[in-house]
């Protein structure tokens, strides 16, 4: 398991009230997920991903309990990422985190098309 970086509780609200930690992990059962369903973008968004939790850009709805869509544009390097989260809630196992359970490059246009169409819960400003 990694520790990937802390969340800010108020901007995460937007997925629950209900957040016990502001520590996100990321599991290695999970890091292999990504890489078997990704592959080569764990190795090129891994050293973002505290910068994506930490500051998103966007977070939009899930279908899943508890989870959200992290949208991340890094500049830099013109990386637009995608990243599901799972808050930890207080009817969790007291011994899990928040987790990132999956993430991926997305185009600019699947960036433009999931705010279109999806529903928005957090914007930064």
């Amino acid at each position: 398991m990694r520790m990937v970086g802390k969340i800010n509780t108020d901007i995460f609200k937007c997925i629950t009230e209900d957040i016990t930690t502001d520590e996100v992990v990321l599991t290695d059962e999970l890091i292999e997920h990504i890489k078997k369903h990704h592959p080569g973008h764990f190795e090129e968004l891994f050293s973002y991903f505290e910068k994506a939790i930490f500051s998103p850009d966007y977070i939009l709805k899930d279908s899943g309990k508890n989870t959200g869509l992290i949208l991340k544009h890094i500049e830099e390097n013109g990386i637009r990422m995608q990243l599901v989260i799972r808050i930890h809630t207080s009817s969790d196992d007291p011994e899990y985190k928040n987790s990132i359970i999956s993430a991926w490059k997305i185009s600019e246009t699947r960036w433009k098309n999931y705010l279109k169409n999806k529903q928005l819960l957090y914007k930064a400003e």
